[in-house]
């Protein structure tokens, strides 16, 4: 699965590219088994939802993992 991660204001958060998720500068924040989403220590974290397409939404009690600052 890659694409766009978007959180559930539709605000492109995140990048996924085969097992890992990046932020939007490149770096590796965390990564991705199935739909499950575990921290690079391993530790599972939250769930990716599985939609058809490039873009991955996130629900809301997921935002907390890649927070937007203000000014984006």
């Amino acid at each position: 699965m890659d694409g766009r991660v978007l959180n559930s204001k539709g605000i492109h958060v995140a990048v996924v590219n085969g097992a890992g998720i990046f932020d939007i500068n490149g770096r590796k924040l965390y990564n991705l088994k199935d739909s499950k989403i575990y921290r690079l220590t391993g530790e599972l974290v939250g769930h990716l939802s599985k939609s058809p397409g490039a873009e991955q939404r996130l629900d809301r009690a997921n935002d907390k993992l890649f927070p937007v600052g203000s000014g984006r």
